[in-house]
């Protein structure tokens, strides 16, 4: 069965709240009370210049930005805002967190403003927003898994790009033993849509749904794989495990100390913000395989541009939603700050514009990218409580890798925390 699941739980609220923003209120503004003003919270350095390339073409609906954060934090955020009624008309959302925000009533359905849309995207991309035949958004950017690594010091100690998961575990070996200060990459135990995607693409499905019946299982056969693989690197010493992105793993970057970032496509314009420095000693490669032969990855991150049911200017909003997942101008946008757009057109602009500024000589780029994207695992559930889900996994690997305890203990912990929640919510849950 699809992954569109039954709103049933959320019916009302959705009900009320698209309600309370239809596109015939009698008060909303004309043409002669000025310009629609829509509020938008998004964040990524690409969403400034895209912003200004609408108000430049759009004087009838201009749109004030604020960055409220990415992620979890920003989806939190919507949550109380669409409670007090003040939340933004437009908001940018990853894609994981989607069926949290429609059943916590924030999102809109917009299907009746995105009529043929679904032909701007690949079906992978595309059943991200979709649910029972509905939309809830519009895709901005895709992430793909993927293997960015510093070409430079692998070549400089001899070792090869990996392939397979079982190379990746000799490359790390092999980097440890050529260099005892450096490490192929690291496992941070916060990560949960890393650890996500790696389990994706073993096969796992963590939430699963058939008939408003849903199945919960995090530690099946392949995470508890992938999260005993990741075990035995972090017991032989031969990644770092630790949290991404701090001052103390930024300086390691720079020093040449993290040879690479198995994670979304998003990395390289992340990367050249943390070691601008080191730009032209990386490249990109397809995400090493569980199964040799088969190239299928999941995502990491991604995000859609949702209508909130706090808009009083619908039928706008869903316009520049959609501009922002389809122009050419703000595509271009996205191009330019390293972030792989969505949009099938997007991803065609790619191929004829230069490669990430992190590594300015692989002109294959762009064409690597759109290969991975198109073997991207189309059919992942995500659930309706994936906040939860994300902060108890968080809570408990860094508990394991602080202790010392199996991380696929981590997994069974999450698990429960998550079916507790569902239960607790009111969904129907059979225990795996």
């Amino acid at each position: 069965m699809r992954k569109a699941w039954p709103l049933a739980a959320a019916t009302t609220v959705l009900a009320v709240g698209l309600c309370a923003c239809s596109s015939d209120d009698p008060a909303a503004p004309t043409a002669d009370d000025g310009p629609v003003v829509l509020d938008y919270w998004g964040w990524g350095t690409a969403q400034k210049p895209m912003i200004d390339a609408w108000n430049a073409t759009h004087p009838d609906i201009q749109v004030r930005h604020t960055d409220a954060g990415g992620g979890t934090d920003s989806s939190a955020k919507l949550v109380t805002a669409t409670r007090a009624d003040n939340a933004p008309d437009v908001a940018l959302v990853e894609y994981n967190t989607l069926p949290a925000m429609m059943v916590a009533g924030v999102v809109a359905d917009i299907t009746q403003y995105t009529e043929g849309l679904d032909d701007e995207y690949a079906p992978g991309v595309w059943n991200q927003v979709s649910f029972e035949g509905a939309t809830y958004g519009v895709p901005q950017d895709a992430g793909p898994q993927a293997l960015t690594y510093n070409k430079a010091r692998l070549d400089e100690l001899g070792i090869d790009v990996p392939t397979t998961w079982d190379e990746f575990a000799d490359a790390a070996q092999k980097v440890r033993e050529a260099d005892p200060d450096a490490y192929l990459t690291t496992f941070a135990p916060a990560e949960f849509g890393g650890f996500a995607g790696y389990a994706q693409q073993a096969g796992a499905q963590w939430w699963q749904v058939d008939d408003a019946r849903w199945t919960v299982d995090f530690d099946d056969d392949a995470s508890v794989a992938v999260a005993d693989y990741w075990q035995d690197l972090i017991h032989r010493d031969l990644v770092l495990a630790e949290p991404l992105l701090t001052p103390e793993w930024n300086a390691k970057v720079n020093q040449g100390d993290v040879l690479s970032w198995p994670t979304g496509l998003w990395a390289a314009g992340v990367l050249y913000g943390v070691a601008e420095d080191t730009a032209g000693d990386w490249a990109m490669a397809p995400l090493p395989q569980w199964t040799e032969g088969d190239p299928a990855v999941g995502f990491q991150g991604g995000s859609a541009l949702v209508v909130t049911t706090s808009s009083e200017h619908p039928k706008e909003a869903a316009e520049f939603a959609r501009w922002m997942g389809t122009a050419d101008e703000a595509a271009a946008a996205q191009i330019e700050q390293g972030q792989y757009p969505a949009s099938l057109a997007g991803q065609e602009l790619t191929l004829h514009s230069d490669p990430p500024l992190l590594m300015p000589e692989q002109k294959d780029y762009w064409k690597i990218a759109a290969e991975i994207t198109r073997t991207t695992i189309p059919e992942i559930s995500w659930g309706p409580n994936v906040n939860v889900a994300s902060s108890a996994f968080q809570d408990a690997m860094s508990k394991a890798v602080t202790q010392g305890t199996p991380l696929r203990d981590a997994l069974t912990e999450t698990e429960a925390v998550v079916v507790d929640d569902m239960e607790t919510t009111g969904f129907d849950v059979a225990r795996s």
